[in-house]
């Protein structure tokens, strides 16, 4: 019998930490929970989880500190950010840090759920696509060279880390050269979900990611946009 999806909840808030722990516990996850960030670091090292559910404002480490901590670690556990109503930049700053989506408060016990469901199925299936000794060798977005293995690119001589999602993101620019790939799609494929409405996530990881594969991220000429419908690689030979 598979064993339960291990959660790891950081959030200092006992009402909300209590009632999030409840809720997974129900739906059959085995959950273990952190009330500040150095707590949510010793937990995660004692015992890596599949999931850590992280909120930004705590004592001691910060969600962006311990999100940096962990990511230096391990590239591939997926990370969701529990951020405050209406702040942009806890939004941005989580996913630059490589936070892989965010849950605004307050939030609905489904769409927190469809999350963590979506960031599980991204860190624990689809093996024979897009991990470990499967993943593809070195290749090539624009004047970027990307190494799978080692979850890097480098441009221009520098070479900047990418988390798993920036990864699969730039997979499927590569395997689709010249097509204009939907933002449902993309979500589909990289996040597991289905577009609810806003795909604001996508683009600020695509903001992102060229920062670290375009010469000028303000002036793209790999990662296209293509107005009302999605993205386009060029490849130069699209």
């Amino acid at each position: 019998m598979k064993s339960p999806s291990h959660i790891l909840v950081v959030e200092d808030d006992a009402f909300i930490r209590e009632g999030i722990q409840d809720l997974l516990s129900t739906e059959g996850y085995r959950v273990t929970s952190a009330a500040d960030g150095a707590a949510a670091l010793r937990r995660y090292r004692e015992e890596p989880p599949d999931l850590v559910l992280l909120d930004v404002m705590m004592p001691k480490l910060n969600g962006y500190e311990v999100c940096r901590e962990i990511r230096k670690e391990n590239p591939r556990v997926a990370i969701l950010m529990l951020t405050a109503k209406g702040e942009e930049t806890d939004k941005v700053s989580g996913l630059q840090l490589g936070a892989d989506d965010y849950v605004t408060k307050p939030f609905g016990v489904r769409e927190l759920l469809a999350r963590v469901e979506a960031c599980l199925r991204r860190a624990l299936s689809d093996p024979g696509s897009t991990h470990g000794s499967h993943r593809p060798r070195r290749f090539r977005i624009g004047p970027a060279e990307i190494d799978p293995k080692r979850f890097e690119v480098t441009l221009s001589g520098r070479s900047y880390p990418l988390t798993d999602r920036e990864l699969r993101l730039l997979e499927v620019f590569h395997a689709n050269p010249g097509a204009v790939l939907s933002r449902d799609y993309l979500l589909r494929r990289v996040w597991g979900l289905i577009a609810t409405g806003s795909t604001r996530t996508l683009d600020q990881h695509i903001a992102q990611l060229r920062k670290k594969v375009e010469p000028d991220p303000q002036r793209p000429v790999s990662i296209l946009t293509v107005h009302g419908v999605g993205y386009r690689y060029f490849s130069g030979m699209s």
